[in-house]
C-alpha cells in the first residue's frame, strides 16, 4: 500500500467528524454511468485501491480492498468487503475493519484456519484470521523509523465481521524499518507451516509460524535483484505445480512503485526453490532476470498491488489472482467523482516450463464464458490496407470478449483499433519492426492533458520476428486487457472515452491474415 501523505488524525473521533463533515460523492454526477464497468468490481461510493484479504469458503470469494469511505481520493484505510459466487458478479458488504489505536489498517491478507491452529475457532465453524500492517499516523507525522507494525483480527462467520486481537496486537512490531508491510500469509503444506511474506522496503522478508500468533523470521529475498525504482509492495509467495509435470516450484509476487515497466505502479515475477526457510532463484530464472532487469507480470500500466486466493477451487495447483487497475501516477486524478478504482477481471495463473525456463501465463476466469450473450464470428478475414472487423449495432464493445488469431505477419507494424463518432481511439498491435506489443490511448478520451496518463504507448517487448499470434481482449467501459500468445504476455490499461467505443477496425502496411475472429457480447 503506498504512503500518501497523511492527515493527522486522532482515530475513532476525528474519523467520525469527518464522516459527518464529508458526505458521501453524489454517484449520479458526471462520468458515472459513462465510465462505470460493466463486468469488473468497483466500490459503490468513494476511494478503492490495493485488494486484501482473499480467501474462499463455503462456495464464496471474498474480496476484502483499501477503502476510504468518505471520500473519492486516498484517505485513512479501511477494509472494504465484497463477495461473489463465480469471481465475475460481486455483492459489496459492510465495511470490515476500521483504524483503531494502533492505526490505519493497510494492505495484508486472511486465511482460513482450517485446523483451528490459532485457537480462535468455537468448535463449530473455522475461524479466518486476517493479519494486516496497522500504519501509525502519529508516530509518522512525529518522523518516527517504526511506523508500521502487523495486527491480526479474526472472524468466525466466515469474513463477515471480525474481533480484532487487541491483547496480542501488533503480532510483528517494527524492526527499524521505514517501509514494513503488506503481510501475505500461507498454508505450506510441504514443510506443514504457515508462511508470511511481508515487503520491507528494498526486499521481501519471510517469517513462519505454527498458530498465526507467533511469528518467527526466516531470511530475506531481492535486495538487488529484479527491479527497484520504487519502494517494494504487496508480495504474494506460494508453491506451484509445473503444468503437466509432478514439479514443484515456488514463485514470490512483487509489486514495486515508483518503477513499473512502463512507468509508476508495477507488478514483477520470481520462480524459485523454498527449503521451508529460504528462497532461492530458479537458475535459468536468475539468468532472465539479469537480462531483463525485471519479469514482469503485467505490461500494461494499471494492474498493481495484485495478491491471489490461497484456498480457492482449482485445478492442477494453479492460482486465481486479481490485482488494482490503477497506477499512482494518476489515480487520484481520474474522472470518476462518486467513486474511484477498479479490480482487474480475475486470472487464473498456471506455472509452464518451456525450453528449461519457468514462465507464468494468465488467462481470466474461467466464469466469463457463462456471460456470452451473443457471439459474432468471422472464420478469415484478409486485411489489405484497412479492415472494419466490427461497427456500431453488431457489438456493444463495452462488454466484449474477443478472440482471434493473425498469421503471415511481416516485419510491419499491425494495428487494431477501437474507435467513437467523437473521432477518439484506443489502440493495439504488433510492431515487428521495433518487436513489440503495443497499447496506445493518447487519443482515448477525458484527462488526454494529463502526460503521465497519456504519455507514450506502454511496450512489453516480444522475442523477435512474430510470424503469427492469438489474442484475447477484454473491453470494458474504461479498461482493456490483452492477453497475447495464451497470456505469455499481458497488458491492462484503462482509458476515459467521452461516448463508448463503437467500431473496431484492423490496419497494416503489408497483407496480413486474420482468423476464428470472436466477438462475444457479455450480458450484464
Amino acid at each position: 500500500m503506498i504512503l500518501k501523505k497523511l492527515l493527522p488524525l486522532a482515530f475513532s473521533g476525528a474519523l467520525l467528524l469527518l464522516a459527518t463533515l464529508c458526505s458521501a460523492q453524489d454517484v449520479k454526477s458526471t462520468g458515472e454511468q459513462l465510465y462505470r464497468p460493466n463486468f469488473h468490481f468497483t466500490p459503490k461510493n468513494n476511494w478503492m485501491n490495493d485488494p486484501n484479504g482473499l480467501f474462499y469458503a463455503d462456495g464464496i470469494y471474498n474480496l476484502y480492498f483499501q477503502y476510504w469511505p468518505y471520500g473519492n481520493k486516498w484517505g485513512p484505510m479501511h477494509w472494504g468487503h465484497a463477495t461473489s459466487k463465480d469471481l465475475v458478479k460481486w455483492e459489496e458488504q459492510p465495511i470490515a475493519l476500521y483504524p483503531d489505536r494502533f492505526g490505519y489498517i493497510f494492505s495484508g491478507s486472511a486465511v482460513l484456519d482450517v485446523n483451528n491452529t490459532s485457537g480462535f475457532g468455537n468448535g463449530k465453524t473455522a475461524p479466518v484470521v486476517a493479519i494486516f500492517t496497522y500504519h501509525d499516523p502519529v508516530k509518522e507525522k512525529a518522523g518516527a523509523m517504526d511506523v508500521e507494525s502487523q495486527g491480526l483480527a479474526y472472524s468466525l462467520d466466515n469474513g463477515y465481521t471480525w474481533t480484532k486481537y487487541d491483547v496480542g496486537n501488533p503480532v510483528i512490531k517494527n524492526p527499524g524499518i521505514r517501509d514494513f508491510r503488506d503481510p501475505k500469509v500461507t498454508w505450506d503444506n510441504i514443510h506443514n507451516q504457515w508462511i508470511m511474506v511481508l515487503a520491507a522496503q528494498d526486499r521481501s522478508q519471510l517469517y513462519v509460524s505454527k498458530n498465526l500468533k507467533y511469528w518467527s523470521y526466516l531470511s530475506d529475498f531481492g535486495k538487488n535483484i529484479g527491479a527497484h525504482g520504487g519502494v517494494w509492495e504487496c508480495p504474494d509467495f506460494f508453491p506451484m505445480k509445473v503444468e503437466g509435470t509432478g514439479e514443484t516450484k515456488w514463485v514470490l509476487i512483487q509489486s514495486l512503485n515508483p518503477g513499473g515497466a512502463n512507468g509508476g505502479s508495477g507488478t514483477q515475477y520470481f520462480v524459485g526453490d523454498f527449503d521451508g526457510k529460504t528462497f532461492t532463484l530458479d537458475k535459468a530464472f536468475a539468468e532472465r532476470v539479469a537480462k531483463e532487469k525485471a519479469v514482469w507480470l503485467d505490461h500494461g500500466k494499471d494492474n498493481y498491488a495484485g495478491v491471489t486466493w490461497g484456498n480457492a477451487p482449482v485445478k492442477d495447483g494453479r492460482r486465481i489472482m486479481i490485482g488494482w487497475m490503477s497506477n499512482w501516477e494518476y489515480a487520484e486524478v481520474v474522472p470518476t467523482n462518486g467513486w474511484r478504482s477498479s479490480n482487474t477481471i480475475p486470472r487464473e495463473l498456471k506455472l509452464v516450463k518451456k525450453d528449461g525456463k519457468y514462465a507464468l501465463l494468465t488467462s481470466p476466469a474461467e466464469a466469463l464464458k457463462n456471460y456470452i450473450e451473443k457471439a459474432n464470428r468471422q472464420k478469415k478475414i484478409v486485411v489489405k490496407g484497412t479492415a472494419v472487423l466490427s461497427q456500431k449495432g453488431m457489438t456493444d464493445l463495452t462488454k466484449a470478449d474477443i478472440t482471434f488469431s493473425v498469421k503471415d505477419l511481416k516485419q510491419d507494424v499491425y494495428t487494431f483499433t477501437f474507435s467513437n463518432d467523437a473521432g477518439e481511439t484506443l489502440s493495439f498491435g504488433i510492431d515487428n519492426k521495433a518487436h513489440n506489443l503495443f497499447i496506445d490511448r493518447q487519443r482515448s478520451g477525458s484527462i488526454a492533458e494529463f502526460q503521465k496518463f497519456t504519455g507514450t504507448p506502454s511496450k512489453a517487448a516480444l522475442s523477435g520476428l512474430q510470424k503469427a499470434g492469438t489474442f484475447r481482449i477484454l473491453m470494458d467501459k474504461t479498461s482493456i486487457e490483452i492477453f497475447y500468445n495464451d497470456g505469455e504476455t499481458v497488458m491492462t490499461e484503462i482509458f476515459f472515452a467521452s461516448e463508448p467505443f463503437s467500431t473496431f477496425s484492423a490496419a497494416a502496411s503489408s497483407v496480413f491474415e486474420i482468423n476464428d475472429l470472436t466477438i462475444n457480447q457479455l450480458k450484464f
